[in-house]
């Protein structure tokens, strides 16, 4: 956690993690079901930053803006405050990451704009911070 956090905000963001919670690990969508939620691949569960599995479906959520407002305010406490905006900015560097690797490029430019609103610097700085194309 600490070398993404400080590989995407320049060292600017403090690592440290004050709560810490059980959790899934990997959710995002293909990982529930529907019309009954369950949510399966367990195989990555256990102690995460306190808002993790959230912040991870809220950036796996940025394609569809309704779906992430949705998740946004529904779980606002888990995603405000300093930890809040750390584990976000966390899943973030995590996804971008997967993306310089060719997983879910698509999400590359609403990454960097959600990276600009947590850190408070445009998206091409970071882009250009992280070695990836400006959004």
């Amino acid at each position: 956690m600490n070398r993404r956090l400080e590989w995407i905000s320049g060292g600017r963001f403090d690592p440290e993690v004050a709560v810490w919670k059980a959790g899934h690990g990997d959710l995002h969508w293909a990982n529930l079901t529907a019309p009954a939620c369950v949510l399966l691949d367990w195989e990555g569960w256990g102690l995460a930053p306190a808002g993790w599995d959230v912040a991870v479906l809220r950036a796996y959520s940025l394609l569809q803006p309704a779906v992430a407002a949705e998740i946004t305010d529904r779980f606002s406490g888990l995603l405000a405050g300093a930890g809040g905006r750390q584990v976000q900015l966390f899943a973030v560097a995590e996804l971008l990451m997967a993306g310089s690797r060719g997983d879910h490029p698509e999400l590359t430019p609403p990454l960097l704009g959600l990276a600009s609103e947590l850190l408070g610097e445009s998206a091409e700085v970071i882009a250009r911070r992280v070695g990836l194309p400006a959004a």
